[in-house]
């Protein structure tokens, strides 16, 4: 046999030693890649935890409200059976509020109309709705319980501080002194806010809720899908199982996915100049806004559907097919229940992408002010993600709470669908 050896170094050994060098190199390389992942991830979760602990800090306050309980005395001199619902409800709340404080000389005008800005806007209404429903409570004594003004309740919950000059406070030494001395008597309290989920919209930030928004983004949604879940699998599944593959197809296609990426706002400027202008759709509805989100909704769908009927081996088909089954028999019986957990993984995304939607809505109008729920999808309403937009747009100091505690409600429902997303994928997945 012929040596190899070279200068007792064989040519497997030199290639040895050239595989080790560069093992080390791309180890290190790997390692650097590694990290670099890691780096991402964990900036990527610090940013969520700023976004999240400053919102928690700032919306939290929103879910409490500060309520003021005392004895109120219909006077049948100010409210009357004959005069409803009309009659003097905010001055049957001063004179009794004014009872219980000592300091407040109720003769000054000044000092009863300080008084009154204790309560809420909200106080005399809510006394005019228990004397409608129930007259008999003329002449009457009763204990009601009603939300103080937005700036007592930041007061109470410490947004406000004390220590403050006089001058630069908005509320006065006398008010605070007025609000310690109803605190010290008890009648200070700070439940649940439950106004803000039963509660439409209002000028004051005490009184303001999402209702309105909630009811319009549901109706919205339910529009929605109505319209792009059958149209999308409809469509999906034509041109995945039945469409001839030529330019047609192909040019469909390809606009589809482009549609997928077109910016929201766009979406929103056709549905202002077709559903709006054209067809002359109510604005600010839901019906319109339902419209416009499934126009963006479809391709995602579609996209999603037909990823889903791809991943169905060929090969249940082709069995189906064998056994005498029409095209089809193949497609709904066979294929279309196998694809159905990814298809509706990607129409709750979709739908969960629509939720979060701003851009399209405040063009077709749908931030205006609305103070009462819509009955139907054709009244007008606001939705989730324009409401939150209104209230950060308003100068009074009660709505930057109340915007953090909306945008908490909004991600809560995000994460409730894509959850439902991540169940059904798992529960219902195939793998093949």
């Amino acid at each position: 046999m012929t040596d190899m050896t070279i200068g007792d170094v064989t040519p497997c050994s030199r290639s040895l030693k050239r595989v080790a060098a560069t093992l080390k190199r791309r180890r290190r390389k790997q390692a650097l890649l590694q990290w670099i992942g890691l780096g991402a991830i964990s900036i990527a979760f610090i940013t969520l935890f700023i976004l999240i602990s400053s919102l928690v800090s700032t919306g939290w306050q929103a879910f409490s409200q500060t309520h003021l309980t005392f004895e109120v005395f219909v006077d049948p001199a100010e409210i009357s059976a004959a005069r409803l619902p009309r009659g003097g409800f905010d001055d049957a709340l001063v004179v009794s509020l004014g009872k219980l404080l000592e300091n407040a000389d109720m003769s000054d005008r000044d000092t009863a109309r300080a008084v009154e800005g204790v309560l809420s806007n909200g106080a005399q209404f809510q006394l005019r709705d228990l004397v409608v429903a129930d007259p008999s409570l003329i002449g009457q004594t009763i204990t009601l319980k009603v939300p103080v003004a937005d700036t007592f309740d930041q007061l109470n919950k410490g947004l406000i501080d004390r220590d403050t000059p006089e001058a630069l406070r908005r509320v006065k030494n006398r008010e605070i002194a007025w609000f310690d001395e109803l605190k010290a008597q008890g009648a200070i309290t700070k439940p649940f806010n439950l106004g803000l989920f039963v509660n439409a919209d209002s000028r004051f930030p005490e009184l303001a809720g999402l209702k309105g928004a909630l009811v319009g983004s549901f109706w919205a949604l339910l529009v929605c899908f109505l319209i792009a879940f059958p149209l999308g699998i409809g469509s999906a599944i034509y041109l995945e199982e039945f469409a001839p593959k030529n330019k047609l197809s192909d040019f469909i296609e390809v606009n589809i996915n482009n549609l997928a990426a077109v910016p929201s706002v766009v979406f929103g400027l056709l549905a202002l100049a077709v559903f709006i202008g054209w067809f002359g759709l109510p604005r600010s509805a839901p019906f319109v806004g339902g419209l416009t989100l499934a126009l963006m909704t479809m391709p995602t769908i579609i996209i999603a559907t037909r990823t889903a009927l791809k991943a169905v081996p060929p090969s249940i088909r082709e069995a189906a097919l064998g056994l005498g089954a029409s095209r089809q028999q193949v497609v709904f019986q066979h294929v279309l229940p196998l694809a159905m957990p990814g298809i509706l993984t990607g129409t709750i995304i979709g739908l969960a992408q629509a939720l979060g939607e701003t851009a399209p809505l405040l063009l077709i109008g749908m931030n205006a002010f609305i103070t009462s729920a819509a009955s139907s999808p054709f009244d007008s309403a606001t939705a989730l993600p324009t409401q939150i937009f209104i209230w950060a747009d308003s100068p009074e100091r009660g709505f930057v709470s109340r915007t953090s505690a909306a945008i908490l409600v909004l991600l809560g429902f995000l994460v409730m669908m894509n959850a439902v997303a991540i169940y059904l994928r798992q529960k219902f997945e195939r793998k093949w």
